[in-house]
């Protein structure tokens, strides 16, 4: 299932593909919310983040990320997912 970005995420991915380098170019702008916020989260600057937090929206962030929490293995560092949790929950609405 192919997911679709509005063309301010596709920018903002194509200007930080250098972080998706495992991820073929023909499918850079199909990568998922998870693993975009993921890789923003984990492996970009604290502006990046910001960044497309404002584009996602508080609450949806926030919503994904508590998605992360069940899973099996856990993607983000671990002091990461704490930073962006606290945040988030105090700016969500």
């Amino acid at each position: 299932m192919k997911t679709i970005h509005n063309q301010d995420i596709k920018e903002f991915i194509k200007a930080r593909s250098n972080l998706f380098w495992y991820t073929p170019k023909e499918n850079k702008e199909e990568i998922s919310l998870e693993l975009l916020m993921e890789t923003i989260f984990n492996y970009g600057s604290l502006k990046d983040s910001l960044q497309l937090i404002k584009m996602i929206g508080y609450d949806k962030t926030l919503r994904i990320l508590k998605r992360a929490e069940g899973r099996k293995k856990m993607n983000y560092y671990p002091e990461i997912y704490n930073f962006f949790t606290l945040y988030l929950s105090r700016n969500a609405q």
